[in-house]
C-alpha cells in the first residue's frame, strides 16, 4: 500500500511540475506547437513517465527543465535569425494559385488534390476556381484568398451601395 501511494504522489508531482513547465515555456495550445516544439513536449512526455518508473522524478525534473531551456533558446533563435526560422519551421507552401492547383507543391508536402479538396470543404464549400491562392501554413493549417468575385460582400460595402442608391437612384461602381 506505501508503494502505491509514493507512486501516487510522484505522478502527481511530475503532472503539476509539466504544467508549471509548460506555462512557462509558453506554450497554449497543441495547434501552435512547431515540429520541434513537437519532438521535444513528446520527449518531456517519456522523460516524465520514466521518472516515476526509474525512481529519478528529481533528475526527470532536471532534465525536463534543461528541454525546456533548450526549446526556449530554439524559438529565440528563430525569431531573431530568419534562416534560422526557415530551417528549424520551414515556411508556407502554396498550393493553388489563380484557381490552379499546383501539383509538384501538393507532392512536395505529401498531399493529395483529394486531401486539399477535403480540407477546403471544412473551411467553407469552394470551388478551386473561386480560390486565388491556397497555402498549407508550417503548423499544417490551411490559408486562402477568394478571387474577387467570389467574395462576400461586407456590411460596409453594402451600406455604401445603400447610401449611394438613395442619393441618385443608382448604383455608383
Amino acid at each position: 500500500m506505501d508503494l502505491s501511494w509514493h507512486i501516487v504522489w510522484k505522478s502527481a508531482f511530475i503532472v503539476i511540475f509539466g504544467i508549471l513547465m509548460l506555462r512557462f515555456s509558453g506554450r497554449r495550445s497543441i495547434a501552435q506547437m512547431t515540429a520541434a516544439t513537437t519532438v521535444i513536449m513528446i520527449s518531456i512526455g517519456n522523460l516524465l513517465a520514466q521518472g516515476i518508473v526509474d525512481k529519478a522524478v528529481w533528475r526527470s525534473a532536471a532534465t525536463v527543465g534543461l528541454f525546456l531551456l533548450i526549446l526556449m533558446l530554439v524559438e529565440y533563435l528563430e525569431v531573431k535569425l530568419r534562416w534560422f526560422e526557415r530551417f528549424i519551421s520551414g515556411k508556407a507552401v502554396t498550393v493553388v494559385e489563380n484557381g490552379v492547383v499546383d501539383e509538384k507543391q501538393l507532392r512536395k508536402i505529401r498531399m493529395t488534390q483529394h486531401q486539399l479538396e477535403m480540407r477546403l470543404r471544412e473551411k467553407g464549400s469552394f470551388q478551386i476556381s473561386d480560390l486565388k491562392k491556397v497555402t498549407i501554413e508550417v503548423n499544417g493549417r490551411i490559408g486562402y484568398e477568394l478571387m474577387r468575385h467570389a467574395q462576400p460582400v461586407t456590411i460596409g460595402e453594402l451600406e455604401k451601395l445603400l447610401k449611394s442608391l438613395k442619393e441618385d437612384g443608382k448604383p455608383n461602381g
